[in-house]
Parts: C-alpha cells; sequence; structure tokens
C-alpha cells in the first residue's frame, strides 16, 4: 500500500540513486530550453545530451537509460526523428518522458501527438490544457473538456484537468504530472499534490521543460510515479529557497539551478506533499 511514508522514502532514494549512477538523459527538446533542459539535468546528477536528427534519436532511444521528448519547436525533420525515437523507446523498453507543449497548435504537431499514442510515453509533463487538449486527441476519458490553449500557456486549472491526466497515466501505465498552483502527479490510481515553487517561475522560459528533462533523469531509477514526483517535489523547494534569495528572474535562473544542485535528498522528500486515492483507484 502507498503512504506518505513511503513514497517520501522513495523520493529520498530516487534523489541518492541518480546522484551516484549519473544516468544518461538524452532529449529531443524546445529550441528555446535546451541549455536551461541540460543544465537542470546535470545539476540533479544526470547525464545530458541533446539530438536533433532521425538516426541519432534513434540511437540515443538505445544508448541512453531514459530520454525526454519535448514537442514545443516542431521542425518538418521532427515528423520522422519524434516518430522514430518513440517507436525505438518502446521497443528497447526505455522509459521515456512526453511533454506535449503547444498540443492543438498545427497539424504537424497534432499528427506527431497522435503517432505517440502507440508508444505510451512512460510519463507526461504538461500544464492543465495540454493535458485536456491530449486526452482529446487520444480519444480518451475527460469529462467532455475542451482544451483553452492559448499558445503554450494554459487557461484551464489543475483540477479541470485531473480526469484527463487520470484517463491518459490509465492508458499509458505509467504517470502524468500537471503542473500548476498546485502540481497534480498521478498513475490512474492515487493522486499526489507538491506544492512550494515561487512567482518568479513562470517569468523564466523553459521552467516547465526543464522540468520534464528532469522527470527523465528520475525515470531512469525509479517507478514513473516516484520519478516525476521527484522532479517535482525538487523543483517545488529548489523554486521556494531560490525565490527567497533573489528579486528577480534572471538572478532567479542562476539560483534556481545552485539550489537543484544543492538540495539534500531528505530535504526534497520532506517537500510538501498531499496524497489522494482517484475514483475507482485500486492498489
Amino acid at each position: 500500500m502507498i503512504t506518505l511514508e513511503s513514497i517520501r522514502r522513495d523520493i529520498c532514494e530516487a534523489v541518492e540513486k541518480v546522484r551516484e549512477r549519473k544516468p544518461l538523459t538524452p532529449s529531443i527538446t524546445n529550441t528555446v530550453t535546451i541549455n536551461l533542459v541540460a543544465n537542470a539535468q546535470l545539476a540533479v546528477g544526470g547525464s545530458a545530451a541533446m539530438v536533433y536528427m532521425p538516426d541519432e534519436g534513434e540511437a540515443m532511444a538505445g544508448a541512453g537509460d531514459a530520454m525526454y521528448i519535448n514537442v514545443g519547436t516542431i521542425y518538418p525533420v521532427y515528423e520522422e526523428t519524434l516518430p522514430r525515437a518513440a517507436r525505438a523507446l518502446r521497443k528497447n523498453g526505455t522509459p521515456w518522458v512526453l511533454d506535449p507543449v503547444g498540443s492543438g497548435m498545427g497539424r504537424l504537431r497534432q499528427k506527431i501527438l497522435c503517432a505517440f499514442m502507440q508508444y505510451k510515453p512512460t510519463i507526461i509533463r504538461c500544464n492543465a490544457s495540454e493535458a485536456i487538449a491530449l486526452a482529446n486527441f487520444w480519444r480518451l476519458g475527460n469529462g467532455g473538456k475542451d482544451s483553452g490553449m492559448r499558445g503554450v500557456d494554459a487557461t484551464d486549472s489543475v483540477a479541470e484537468a485531473r480526469q484527463a491526466a487520470v484517463a491518459l497515466a490509465r492508458w499509458t501505465g505509467g504517470a502524468v504530472a500537471v503542473s500548476g498552483e498546485k502540481d497534480l502527479v498521478t498513475d490512474g490510481k492515487v493522486a499526489a499534490l507538491s506544492s512550494g515553487g515561487s512567482p518568479l517561475m513562470p517569468r523564466v522560459t523553459g521552467m516547465g521543460c526543464s522540468l520534464g528533462g528532469v522527470a527523465a533523469v528520475y525515470a531512469a531509477v525509479a517507478s514513473p510515479f516516484i520519478a516525476v514526483l521527484t522532479a517535482t517535489a525538487i523543483y517545488n523547494l529548489a523554486g521556494r529557497r531560490a525565490g527567497s534569495k533573489v528579486e528577480g528572474p534572471g538572478h532567479f535562473q542562476a539560483q534556481f539551478l545552485d539550489e537543484l544542485y544543492l538540495a539534500k535528498p531528505e530535504d526534497v522528500a520532506a517537500n510538501p506533499l498531499e496524497l489522494e486515492e482517484e475514483p475507482d483507484g485500486t492498489h
């Protein structure tokens, strides 16, 4: 049975394992955020590699301990790169994180996201509107809600996206994290609400994208639920600590990376957390 005590113990272990093993976690990510994604992965103890071409994505799907795929910037070549990488990840049994940035923006993006359904991402990391849009694309239960995307920003609440997140998690057999004032993490059976962060986080481009990259690092050493919950917890902890020491977004980004690096496993595990069982969830 999952308890807060067992979850905190598993989070602590995940932080320790990453720092011991330094798992290789390649990324195909938003070009605006490559630097922050890589630096955040390195700060928590992972090893980063950014790839772009189809053959590189496919090769890294076999070489990496886990992988991160972010569709925030779509180039024509990604019509080949992303499905090939996802197919190889599924075939190899390599854990991977999908960040469906801007779900619903453009036909190519939608086509790629729809193709990912069959490859079942280990973790989906998104905002509320992206969760709703992806559940719509995949024709999963989402309470009949239409996505309220505004560019890459969400106009829906975490509560409104919860049914979509649960449906996505149950389809993939992994976990889904939805960012918000309180971040929701669910495996379709149980949900955790993680608190913290800073009002400065939305003022730095790539915070959500880098969270997905860090979730992939932890996915190399932990179950999907614990991996993305650990990433969420360390982000909320580091964000809160960094926000208390600086006054603006420029210094915040540098301080935030320092706090990721300095965070002790027991402090990450102790970050505020609420646990709830999903309706019809069983353990």
